[in-house]
């Protein structure tokens, strides 16, 4: 039995929402000559004239099998082959993703393992594929094209998009926490045990007879002086380590058949068996925690990372309104159309 039984699903807090209410938006018809708004805005960066954006996003190409750089044997953190990856591979690979997956690399070294095994499996595939010489067809060169010119594209609006370093300061950042104070509180939160007894829904007499007789042993058990409910929920299973344990449930999260029960618990005492579609459930209130509201200390990564993820959505849009102004995009319409008829016949 899992907490999906008695847990609704989660809904997130719309932080995003919050913030971007909070977040003056960028006016891009007087955004090159007006001053910023207020300080929680960070700068955009105008539009470079077309050579001079085209010389800064576009580097020098490079052949598709570029002959691999010598590594020390020290460098090596695992080779299959003649293919090798080594530490400043590694560190390049870790440096590429987002901050939550690199902190899930850190606390598992299970998966910073797998992630080598991927490269070393993707090294040995581009290797193959170029000792073909796949990548010269002519299918496949134009694909690669796009795939390099919508990287070159991306890579190019990150720059122009990325807010300040020390953006946000700390005194936006407490004006932001101040106005959404209420998306991060914490509703009341039960830790819960439980014993299942399985009782489907569309079981024959058999069935609920048996389920019946099971529910009946478990409460006479309980009933019992001294009756340990870890002990129960385990049943036969000696080897089960939660013991019904269903960990910290936020109240807004259990379901209200379950809910109704555990809000009239006292500490360590148990529900009557309580009917769902998937049988019974018995319930143990461990312990309660009252309602709070979250710290700054306590959300300020989280907060930091909403604030400059909006701001730089603020100012992509912002440059990219202010490229198409300056370049209006021109499209005949008619051929467009023809275009359009003809893939259809």
């Amino acid at each position: 039995m899992t907490t999906a039984t008695i847990v609704k699903p989660l809904r997130s807090i719309g932080l995003a929402a919050a913030v971007a209410a909070f977040v003056a938006p960028l006016d891009v018809s007087a955004q090159a000559q007006a001053p910023a708004p207020r300080t929680v805005q960070a700068p955009v960066r105008k539009p470079q004239p077309a050579a001079q954006a085209q010389a800064a996003a576009t580097p020098a190409p490079a052949p598709v099998a570029a002959a691999p750089k010598p590594t020390a044997p020290e460098n090596v953190i695992a080779r299959v082959g003649d293919t090798n990856v080594s530490a400043d591979d590694l560190r390049s690979y870790v440096a590429a993703l987002a901050p939550r997956e690199q902190a899930a690399l850190a606390k598992d070294p299970a998966m910073l393992s797998q992630a080598v095994r991927l490269l070393l499996a993707n090294r040995l595939v581009l290797q193959e594929a170029v000792a073909k010489k796949w990548d010269q067809q002519p299918a496949v060169a134009a694909q690669l094209d796009r795939a390099r010119e919508g990287a070159v594209v991306e890579l190019y609006l990150q720059s122009v998009s990325t807010p300040p370093a020390n953006f946000p300061s700390e005194d936006d950042l407490q004006k932001v926490y101040e106005a959404n104070r209420a998306a991060f509180l914490m509703p009341r939160q039960f830790q819960l045990a439980q014993i299942f007894v399985a009782a489907p829904k569309e079981g024959d007499k058999a069935a609920e007879d048996k389920a019946k007789q099971e529910l009946d042993d478990v409460q006479r058990k309980l009933k019992a002086p001294g009756a340990d409910f870890a002990a129960i929920a385990r049943g036969d299973n000696n080897a089960a380590k939660d013991a019904g344990d269903l960990g910290w449930v936020a109240e807004s999260q259990i379901r209200p058949e379950i809910r109704n029960q555990v809000m009239g618990l006292a500490k360590n005492s148990v529900s009557e068996p309580i009917k769902l579609d998937d049988g019974w459930h018995i319930i143990k209130l461990l312990d309660t925690k009252a309602s709070y509201t979250r710290t700054l200390p306590e959300v300020r990564d989280q907060l930091v990372q909403q604030i400059r993820s909006e701001r730089s959505n603020m100012m992509r849009r912002a440059y990219l309104a202010e490229l198409l102004k300056q370049h209006p995009p021109v499209l005949n319409e008619l051929a467009l159309s023809s275009l359009l008829d003809a893939s259809k016949k």
